[in-house]
């Protein structure tokens, strides 16, 4: 049970990632360009709605199509282990004892294990699974658990850089403060990122501050050239 919860876990904090990792970046780079485009901030935050609206169906419907299909592998490898065990079962029991063999265990007991578990078809199937094909069964509604995180963390990460926006009339202006607002949470979010997935947290913190800097600058300067600025 505690297992299970572990991997629900690691999951919900993959799509979260996932979601704020673009919901932060994307909408911020949007707001620089058109910030560099027109001195109105109401084009920015109707631009930037229609975006992260956009953006979050996309983001989720990408995570309900990941999560379907790793359901739908899933249970085609499980129907072909089913049938595996039935038309070739001694095939199967070795392949048992080729990995508790890698577990250095006696080929006397390999022998014993592959015959105790060849007499509970499921337990049988469910150790090939997990230790021949290294794979879990997918949680009950992942692929729709997984489409409203993604897409949720998209919005409320967009909402952040575009925020100044619904207070400040002039564009340029907002973006010093959406500048400083989503430089201090993108540092957060890539120090917090980096410290769940192992990576030294200071060193990812500033790649991702970074990149989200990079990206806002480049369409900045970019409407700016397009309108001769």
């Amino acid at each position: 049970m505690h297992h299970e919860h572990h991997l629900k876990s690691s999951d919900t904090i993959k799509d979260i990632v996932i979601g704020m990792s673009d919901g932060l970046t994307v909408p911020f780079a949007l707001a620089a360009g058109l910030s560099g485009a027109t001195a109105a901030s109401h084009i920015v935050v109707t631009a930037g709605i229609a975006e992260i609206v956009a953006g979050s169906i996309a983001m989720g419907l990408g995570g309900f199509l990941a999560g379907k299909t790793e359901a739908d592998h899933y249970n085609s490898e499980l129907k072909r282990e089913y049938d595996e065990v039935e038309r070739v079962p001694e095939q199967e029991k070795m392949e048992v004892r080729e990995v508790f063999a890698g577990f250095g265990i006696s080929e006397h007991l390999q022998h014993e294990i592959a015959n105790e578990m060849a007499k509970d078809k499921n337990a049988w199937v469910d150790f090939m699974m997990r230790y021949e094909l290294g794979l879990e069964k997918p949680e009950a509604n992942r692929a729709t658990q997984s489409a409203i995180t993604i897409g949720f963390s998209y919005i409320v990460g967009g909402i952040i850089p575009l925020s100044p926006y619904f207070f400040i009339h002039e564009s340029q202006q907002a973006l010093y403060y959406s500048c400083a607002i989503t430089s201090v949470c993108l540092f957060i979010f890539g120090y917090f990122k980096s410290k769940v997935t192992g990576q030294p947290p200071l060193s990812g913190a500033l790649k991702v501050l970074i990149i989200g800097a990079l990206a806002a600058a480049a369409a900045f300067g970019m409407a700016k050239v397009i309108n001769g600025g």
